[in-house]
């Protein structure tokens, strides 16, 4: 395993760890001013949302990489499958536009949260083959375009609205199906700590798949299974555990810290939180 005690280069800042990706949280710092207070305090890369961007994919690339960031990713891609992408077409161009703006910014990675159960079906098994199919038409067009497709399974709380991918062996079939190089997953801890088959899992999908690796912690008293999570060593996950499935498969990329923390870490300085983000990630992860 790799050792941040001395050196954070390889710390990435989701912008979410702000709050600035939800309306009405966080403390409305612009991009430019989270660059540079990521670049003031030695991290290596930084993550976007798409409503930050907007029209300016370029320009806040090129900001950042200036600064001395990597644009290590961008989330998300509109949902693929469940009750908002009723209409295939609308669903695979909202995924292409967000396949461009994440071409426009440099990006390395786009993430795909996928969606959740799809009307009329039951269980996981149809969503999962609508979105395997989805992703058939979609993977080709990002290839194109440069960018890196990660499938990112989601706690088995949101399989309903959220994500009929739960689970790391799943996303790992998918890549399997299709067979692109540029489709590959990203393990976020907050998703994947409880899951006790995760380690062979990783394996089989090597360095070559695993393009991204997220980091919190998942509080022992969770009061809100989407806007609660905890900062790196405030709960049960054994980080240093999953960091060293991840980097036993073969992964030597950015570790992406995300916090949604409406009740907590959204409300404090900005600064603080990129502050304490550092100091932990050296100690604990």
């Amino acid at each position: 395993m790799r050792d941040f005690t001395n050196d954070h280069s390889a710390l990435a800042l989701n912008t979410a760890s702000l709050g600035h990706n939800l309306d009405g949280h966080g403390a409305g710092w612009s991009p430019e001013r989270v660059i540079d207070a990521c670049a003031e305090r030695g991290f290596g890369s930084i993550v976007f949302w798409r409503r930050e961007i907007g029209s300016r994919a370029v320009a806040i690339g090129e900001r950042a990489r200036a600064a001395g960031l990597s644009v290590a990713g961008l989330c998300r891609t509109p949902f693929l499958t469940g009750a908002e992408a009723m209409d295939r077409q609308a669903a695979i161009d909202g995924a292409k536009s967000a396949i461009d703006m994440a071409a426009g910014l440099g990006a390395a990675v786009l993430t795909i949260v996928v969606g959740g159960v799809h009307p009329d079906t039951k269980g996981t098994e149809e969503s999962l083959k609508i979105l395997t199919e989805r992703l058939g038409e979609i993977v080709p067009y990002a290839a194109e375009r440069g960018v890196k497709l990660a499938l990112e399974p989601l706690n088995p709380f949101y399989a309903g609205n959220r994500s009929c991918l739960t689970t790391v062996r799943d996303a790992v079939d998918i890549c399997d199906a299709l067979g692109a190089p540029n489709l590959g997953i990203a393990v976020d801890v907050y998703h994947v700590w409880w899951d006790s088959d995760l380690d062979a899992q990783l394996q089989r999908a090597g360095a070559g798949r695993i393009f991204g690796y997220h980091l919190c912690d998942w509080l022992a008293e969770t009061r809100d299974v989407l806007l609660d999570r905890g900062m790196m060593g405030d709960g049960v996950a054994d980080l240093r555990a999953i960091r060293g499935s991840v980097e036993g498969a073969g992964y030597a990329g950015p570790c992406e810290v995300e916090i949604f923390s409406a009740q907590n870490w959204w409300k404090r300085d900005p600064g603080e939180v990129l502050d304490v983000i550092v100091e932990r990630f050296r100690a604990l992860c």
